[in-house]
């Protein structure tokens, strides 16, 4: 047995709002971040709405002379790192900075960038491609500044798999604690997509919706017209600490890391298998010591596409049991926030503490007609209170990549 790794800070740029509370306030009132592309003309592309960020404002701890070597994604990573550290209380000081790690998900990384220089390279020629170009797009600069940043000098990576990348992240920060190689490990993931390549991309593999004139109703897990998911962005951090680092310096505590589990389908690049992701959830209950029926809610993976919501539902019977999933309340926050890709997982996961920390299960929301298949409790349309344990926050990846994390309340 390792050391107890437990959460106490949270930080967030979202769809749904800048910051923690003002996205939580949202998340919970059921409120839809999706509208209209406006980082381009749209107007040529199947799909023409997204989860952007809005009034984004450049964090102060970056000049804005080093924001210009820097992807939106590496910008959000540290405007959500500095309200992680705050919301934490931790200064991350000279005699701790060896003892404090990053681990970040990324799925994509700098595609705004890699199609802006294209253009340029095109139209200018070499010599018109900026110096910076390459640290503005690779995926683990994003963790690589915030740990110039924040003079964090422990383990630093980035996990780079898909919609699963941030819960691999996270997992591997707990596991890092848990050996006790860090005292403290920044979480989390970013991700900045939403440009042309990647819409249309997407939108060429028909996994996006195109229900262009009600952008906010288009995400719709479980409903019975669903017909695709929608893109979003933003960055979620999590400061992640071993227990008694946090007690001895009278931290305040969300909860407690407790499971931690993954697995690869071996099946099919983009296509979903059951018994994957079944698997990834076994594991990360076995993991906790937790009983199936001590897992109150889940956060699902629920993109809104025709197979994969129903089949997460498959597999959350197959690994729990029937009575246990019959019992806990499910959500699909990608109604609201659309699906933010690498950092998907880090923005649920914040969800998943936060509805811990409430007592209070956030909705599906745009579910009009139950899809007649879907015979568990998925919160349609409004949240409601209820006494959580714990809660299970799933990721799952093109490539048959699958990740689990379990929050727990701590006592």
């Amino acid at each position: 047995m390792g050391n107890r790794v437990v959460v106490t800070g949270l930080g967030c740029v979202s769809p749904l709002g800048n910051d923690v509370p003002t996205t939580w306030e949202a998340c919970s009132n059921g409120k839809s971040g999706i509208d209209r592309i406006t980082h381009f003309d749209p107007e040529a592309f199947r799909c023409q709405i997204a989860g952007e960020v809005k009034n984004f404002q450049l964090p102060d701890i970056i000049p804005p002379k080093e924001a210009k070597k820097m992807d939106l994604f590496i910008q959000y990573s540290i405007k959500a790192t500095q309200e992680a550290l705050l919301d934490a209380n931790l200064e991350i000081t000279e005699d701790l900075e060896e003892d404090v790690g990053v681990s970040m998900g990324v799925g994509i990384g700098g595609l705004g960038c890699i199609e802006r220089y294209s253009k340029i390279i095109e139209e200018h020629g070499p010599k018109r491609v900026s110096p910076f170009f390459i640290p503005m797009t690779l995926s683990n600069l994003a963790p690589g500044y915030v740990s110039l940043l924040f003079r964090a000098k422990s383990y630093t990576a980035c996990s780079v798999s898909a919609c699963t990348s941030s819960n691999h992240a996270i997992g591997t920060a707990a596991r890092t604690i848990e050996r006790g190689d860090a005292k403290a490990v920044i979480a989390g993931g970013a991700e900045s997509s939403v440009t042309p390549l990647g819409i249309g991309g997407f939108a060429a593999m028909h996994a996006l919706s195109t229900r262009n004139d009600n952008p906010q109703t288009a995400s719709r897990p479980y409903d019975r017209d669903r017909d695709g998911f929608i893109m979003g962005e933003g960055s979620g951090m999590m400061i992640l600490e071993d227990l008694e680092f946090a007690k001895a310096r009278g931290a305040r505590i969300y909860c407690e890391i407790t499971g931690y589990g993954f697995s690869s389908d071996a099946y099919h690049i983009t296509a979903p298998s059951t018994e994957g992701p079944a698997r990834a959830m076994k594991m990360t209950l076995k993991d906790s010591g937790l009983a199936a029926e001590e897992i109150d809610y889940i956060n699902s993976h629920g993109t809104s596409t025709p197979a994969g919501d129903l089949n997460e539902l498959k597999a959350i019977k197959m690994a729990l049991g029937e009575k246990a999933a019959k019992n806990l309340s499910i959500s699909s926050t990608k109604s609201m926030t659309g699906h933010l890709l690498g950092a998907a997982a880090a923005i649920e996961g914040i969800f998943s503490i936060k509805a811990l920390h409430h007592n209070y299960v956030p909705p599906t929301i745009n579910i009009e007609n139950l899809d007649p298949e879907c015979d568990l409790d998925v919160t349609p349309n409004n949240g409601k209170k209820r006494d959580l344990r714990a809660a299970m926050s799933n990721a799952f990846g093109f490539g048959g990549t699958n990740a689990s994390v379990i929050f727990q309340k701590i006592y």
